[in-house]
């Protein structure tokens, strides 16, 4: 059985694997326009950098969870861990770059034993730290003191939450994650998280469970605050509808469930020029666990690193060619352009 199952996991990161989701992806004989076509014909083509307001740094794909949808194919199998030596690097180019802002991110990044040496070195900085939390993490008894952690060093908690009922929370991430993730909340809530004038800022993702756009976001946050208030007595600051990015794991279902090609005319047929000129790519620098430079965690998990002579390495990183540098795209780039856009920090438009 064991050798079942370690058999299942190699196919399905076989399927994963960033060749072959390209290989998906760039199909010159898809029935809708490449990225690039939709950029030009809006005038924005190339796409480049404004700089780099934030430096988002994924310092593994270990996590306690495994996602249907995650984009980063991370698990509690997963032994890509970033090292305390690229962490100072991170933390250097920090220094450098003058971002105001460190996107802390994963896996579950609170597993990575850097975790807490990043937030505390950035922290002291005077950088605004947010931590891309899964919630269940929170009660795991070795993390026993991790709220009140993230707490004293005002990190700003982003957390995922599929839906304010367990059915549709747990379908996409696991049996016993809703229940696990409101308790979660109610002791962040303790701390003051999501109390307004606490600054403790607690938001929450929200992404479909299925092939389909997400909701408008105001709307989505206030249905969000009403039921989760009523029905459990746990409040946060806000709500960030994110778009499932048709990579990875979620690739897969589109393949396996014969949605893809629906659902890939669904984003092309959405792009949205203001939603373009607002993706995060643009602000957002992206750090792979292995000090590798990305535009976005998007490309990073494609394995598209930073192009066109831009320095490829956190060990090299020069803001100066950062700024403004020409953003490497693709067609899964339509995931963050449609309707009213999606970012890691909601819609862009």
């Amino acid at each position: 059985m064991t050798v079942l199952i370690k058999s299942l996991r190699a196919r399905e990161h076989e399927l994963a694997s960033p060749q072959k989701q390209l290989h998906v992806l760039n199909d010159p004989d898809a029935p809708y326009k490449n990225f690039d076509d939709a950029l030009a014909e809006s005038g924005l083509s190339p796409l480049t950098a404004t700089g780099v307001e934030i430096l988002q740094v994924n310092v593994g794909k270990l996590c306690n969870q495994t996602c249907g949808h995650c984009h980063v194919d991370a698990g509690p199998d997963r032994t890509e861990v970033m090292s305390r030596e690229t962490a100072e690097l991170c933390l250097a180019a920090l220094d450098r770059s003058g971002a105001t802002k460190l996107d802390i991110t994963g896996g579950a990044p609170e597993l990575n034993p850097e975790f807490r040496f990043l937030v505390e070195e950035a922290t002291r900085r005077g950088v605004h730290v947010m931590d891309r939390c899964n919630l269940s993490v929170l009660l795991i008894r070795a993390q026993a003191d991790l709220a009140q952690f993230l707490a004293d060093r005002k990190v700003e908690v982003i957390a995922s939450l599929p839906y304010f009922q367990a059915a549709q929370t747990d379908a996409q991430r696991g049996e016993g994650v809703f229940d696990k993730s409101i308790e979660a909340i109610r002791r962040l809530n303790a701390l003051g998280y999501g109390a307004p004038g606490s600054g403790l800022e607690l938001n929450l993702v929200y992404n479909p469970a299925g092939a389909f756009l997400p909701p408008a976001q105001e709307a989505l946050e206030r249905d969000f605050k009403r039921e989760l208030d009523r029905r459990y007595g746990v409040v946060f600051n806000g709500l960030y509808t994110i778009t499932n990015m048709p990579i990875s794991r979620y690739l897969e279902y589109l393949l396996r469930s014969g949605n893809y090609d629906r659902y890939m005319a669904k984003l092309v047929n959405a792009y949205n020029p203001a939603a373009a000129a607002g993706v995060m790519c643009r602000s957002t620098l992206s750090v792979g666990w292995d000090g590798t430079l990305y535009d976005c965690d998007f490309n990073q998990m494609l394995e598209l690193p930073v192009g066109f002579g831009a320095p490829a390495h956190i060990r090299d990183f020069v803001a100066g060619e950062l700024d403004r540098r020409r953003i490497v795209t693709g067609r899964h780039c339509f995931g963050c352009t449609a309707g009213a856009g999606s970012s890691c920090g909601g819609t862009t438009a």
